[in-house]
């Protein structure tokens, strides 16, 4: 991730088809050590291809990427399932307060 994220950097600064030896250069800035396998594997990857256009592209496929629920139905029914859930403690917690009342031999309006 470090190695990518040096490489865009170097894109966005306008080389528009960093080497490794400049990928290298912004990590060792910043003190740290580059794995060259992974560099180079980076680069050969990247070679010839236009960095917006990737980002565009795997934009794209996370856009279809389901992210949770089931959908806009769903996500409505969770938020009142999760009300009624939230209420169910808060009954049982004022019945527990009257019967410790009533353990200790009074209530709060003998």
């Amino acid at each position: 991730m470090k190695h990518l994220a040096a490489y865009l950097l170097l894109g966005l600064g306008g080389n528009s088809s960093p080497s490794a030896a400049d990928v290298k250069s912004v990590l060792e800035s910043v003190g740290v050590e580059a794995d060259d396998e992974r560099l180079d594997k980076l680069i050969e990857e990247l070679e010839g291809k236009d960095i917006n256009e990737l980002i565009a592209a795997g934009s794209e496929k996370l856009a279809s990427v389901p992210s949770g629920g089931g959908g806009g139905a769903a996500a409505p029914a969770a938020a009142s399932g999760g009300a009624a859930a939230e209420a169910a403690p808060e009954e049982k917690k004022e019945e527990e307060k009257e019967e410790s009342d009533e353990d200790m031999g009074f209530g709060l309006f003998d």
